[in-house]
């Protein structure tokens, strides 16, 4: 059975929230425990981890690019729409997540 749209739209964005977050404090964690610079690894992370928070976030790629193929062919704007809209809010979630863990770290690196 599938889920109502707005709720699947809210998982998405705090799903890719909560991987980017926990994923860039327990890679912290590891670093300060092998001696490494904890909130400059932080900051590392959150670069490096933020594309698979989105992918982790709207389910893997495959029933994404299914679901834009079946909209582009068959004339279902509606899915490629919802499929937008979804990337979109995991995005934004990915986004809000970077945004705290650059609060907490104050740090800057460009790749």
């Amino acid at each position: 059975m599938a889920e109502a749209f707005f709720p699947e739209l809210f998982k998405s964005y705090f799903i890719a929230m909560g991987v980017l977050l926990g994923g860039c404090l327990l890679g912290g964690l590891a670093a300060f425990m092998t001696g490494q610079p904890l909130l400059t690894e932080i900051s590392r992370l959150s670069s490096i981890l933020r594309i698979w928070a989105i992918i982790a976030a709207i389910g893997g790629t495959f029933d994404t690019l299914y679901s834009f193929e079946k909209g582009f062919l068959n004339g279902e704007t509606k899915e490629v729409f919802k499929q937008f809209l979804l990337i979109l809010s995991a995005m934004g979630g990915a986004q809000t997540a970077a945004l705290f863990i650059y609060w907490l770290t104050q740090e800057h690196i460009s790749p």
